[in-house]
């Protein structure tokens, strides 16, 4: 069979033509999304007396004769039929003839193809907020058991002030939670319909945009045909989306990595999730939190590829427009097996809190509390306050001495106003638990925000 557009052209396309045109060879992973999209087509049509009812029902049943084809494997891919769309076309009308050629009927590949590329997008963005969710009952699990573990909390990389391990991981759920609120946003925000549109300016034949929407689930139909045969920011939003998420995830690998090695020894990953060297027999290597980071810019260049795509397109469909998908699929395909590996990763790791606790006798972490016990008992201005720590800091320093377990002389000998009472303040877990304020590290609102993350995971399963 010829090319379905062939009808205009006295020669036949070159093989070269063939292989650099195609997109069939990946695209055919929207095979049921463009599928269903046929069979609502199909289905309004009838409705608008453009396709009698026998039409209706050949067309039904011979999509789902090729749908069935292609789930067993015994449909023919061919790159001469240049993309899914025209393939499964021509094999439905290979299979019930001239009923077919109808299918087409006020319709476009310009409309076919956002009408399939978005509801894969759509469909996705649920599916990544369900796997975001499981990653974050993991995380929360372990956040709950951690509560009272402390742990250096930094700044600069440098040891700053004492938090809990549960009041850390509760910082990475609170991200994951806006990565939802993103994916749900977008979910939102792009669930119409561009079935009618056709080529760029709507059909003259009498089609009904509302009942083939509803059909596919759409919540409503666009608004201007010409923007929505040539829209792509669905597909730029869920890349952003997913490159937002990856950052996060790359974050947490980040101290994945540092908290495995021995400098820091606070966790170590499970023999299931990481790897050994070729030469060196005692090495245990992080690999998956490393991927994770280097995946990570993967991603992002798959968005920053669409971005460039799509800034110098005139209205409306192009042909460069074909370059949205392999992006997105691998893009999708990576947050996926990302999501899960490290809910994996995180399940099955130990959490060494012993080695937490001893890390936050170094670098005089309650110096802070120091300066604020300055403050509050002696009435010393803050500024003033701040100089006298950095004595104290000093001193601690020259004694090879924590400020935690600097004995009360050497603190004296700094400021007279400064009563032994503060020896209470410098203990490390008075310290953590005395940051009370919302939002603060304190056992007590750490255990409020892993509650509050609790409830929303329930609310919204």
């Amino acid at each position: 069979m010829e090319k379905m557009w062939s009808g205009r052209f006295s020669a036949s396309a070159s093989n070269l033509l063939d292989q650099f045109n195609a997109s069939i060879m990946y695209d055919r992973k929207l095979y049921r999304e463009d599928i269903e999209g046929s069979q609502a087509h199909a289905k309004m049509l009838a409705k608008q007396g453009i396709l009698t009812q026998d039409e209706l029902e050949q067309i039904l049943e011979g999509l789902n004769q090729v749908k069935q084809e292609i789930e067993s494997g015994s449909f023919e891919w061919k790159i001469s039929d240049e993309d899914l769309h025209m393939g499964i076309e021509k094999r439905l009308t290979q299979l019930i003839g001239d009923a077919g050629k109808k299918l087409h009927t006020a319709r476009s590949r310009n409309d076919q193809v956002a009408v399939d590329f978005r509801r894969y997008v759509l469909r996705k963005n649920l599916e990544i907020s369900q796997a975001i969710k499981a990653l974050m009952e993991v995380v929360l699990e372990v956040a709950n058991k951690h509560t009272q573990t402390l742990i250096p909390g930094m700044t600069h990389l440098q040891h700053a002030q004492p938090i809990n391990f549960g009041f850390h991981l509760g910082a990475y759920l609170s991200m994951f939670k806006r990565d939802i609120e993103r994916f749900e946003s977008s979910y939102k925000r792009n669930n119409i319909s561009p079935l009618g549109c056709a080529a760029l300016a709507g059909t003259p034949h009498n089609v009904d945009r509302e009942y083939s929407a509803q059909l596919l689930g759409f919540d409503s139909v666009s608004v201007n045909c010409l923007d929505t045969v040539s829209d792509r920011d669905f597909a730029l939003e869920i890349l952003f989306n997913i490159s937002t998420m990856m950052m996060h995830i790359s974050r947490l690998s980040e101290e994945l990595v540092m908290w495995s090695s021995y400098e820091f020894g606070f966790v170590e990953l499970s023999d299931e999730y990481s790897t050994g060297s070729s030469i060196m027999p005692q090495k245990k290597n992080p690999d998956v939190p490393e991927l994770l980071r280097g995946k990570t810019g993967r991603v992002y260049g798959s968005l920053m590829g669409l971005l460039t795509v799509m800034k110098g397109l005139p209205l409306a469909y192009n042909k460069d427009t074909q370059e949205d998908k392999e992006g997105v699929f691998d893009a999708v395909e990576t947050a996926e097996i990302s999501l899960e590996i490290l809910k994996e990763a995180i399940k099955t790791m130990q959490v060494k809190a012993q080695n937490m606790e001893k890390a936050c006798a170094i670098g005089h972490l309650s110096a802070t509390d120091l300066a604020d016990y300055l403050v509050e008992k002696c009435n010393i201005p803050f500024r003033e306050a701040h100089f006298i720590t950095g004595h104290a800091v000093a001193k601690g320093e020259e004694l090879g001495v924590d400020l935690s377990k600097m004995d009360f002389k050497y603190l004296k000998e700094i400021d007279e106003r400064i009563d032994e009472d503060v020896m209470e303040f410098l203990q490390l877990r008075h310290s953590m638990n005395a940051r009370t304020s919302e939002g603060g590290t304190a056992t007590t609102r750490t255990k409020e925000q892993l509650e509050y993350i609790q409830n929303y995971l329930q609310e919204n399963k």
